[in-house]
């Protein structure tokens, strides 16, 4: 079973947008308020796993570039484990992080 919940804001000072995905049986539920919920479980099962709990390992090297202000939290359960997991565009790691995550975060997949 899935259950986010995804808290959206353009900028720091702008309002904060809910959307919940919950998901059974590898199909979005009733109770779930984004826009395209099956893309967004798509992504999360294609990508969650490593994005949510990613392993530890080297260093990694990150452009430093500038994708915008927008910042995204997602927290509840993704096949029972507990989520809670910071999105930005602060730099090139944090971009192509918030990129696998499009559809959940209210954008297109990388």
């Amino acid at each position: 079973m899935i259950d986010l919940t995804i808290s959206i804001r353009d900028a720091p000072e702008a309002p904060e947008h809910v959307f919940r995905l919950v998901a059974m049986d590898n199909a979005p539920a009733a109770a779930t308020t984004l826009p395209q919920p099956a893309a967004a479980l798509a992504a999360v099962e294609r990508f969650g796993e490593d994005i949510f709990f990613p392993r530890p390992g080297p260093p990694k090297l990150c452009t430093q570039q500038y994708g915008g202000p927008q910042v995204a939290v997602v927290t509840g359960t993704f096949h029972g484990r507990p989520v809670h997991s910071t999105f930005t565009r602060t730099d090139g790691c944090e971009i192509a992080r918030w990129k696998a995550m499009g559809p959940l975060l209210g954008g297109t997949a990388a």
